[in-house]
């Protein structure tokens, strides 16, 4: 009898991505989709980055991607 195994989650999976060490960015920034003519240039510059997930955000990004 197989144990079975977790599917990913593809939603997840393509909206994220794993760096080399391990860390988790995400794909999408808040605050980027439009009205950008009224945010200072320094709001537009920093929004441009992914950011990092934090560590419970992380964990449970990996239980849904079955890593």
């Amino acid at each position: 009898m197989s144990k079975g195994f977790n599917k990913t989650k593809k939603s997840v999976a393509k909206r994220i991505k794993i760096t080399g060490t391990g860390k988790i960015k995400a794909k999408k920034v808040q605050g980027r989709g439009h009205l950008m003519a009224h945010k200072s240039s320094k709001k537009k510059r920093q929004l441009k980055h992914q950011p990092v997930l934090g560590k419970a955000t992380t964990k449970m990004m990996r239980r849904m991607l079955s890593i």
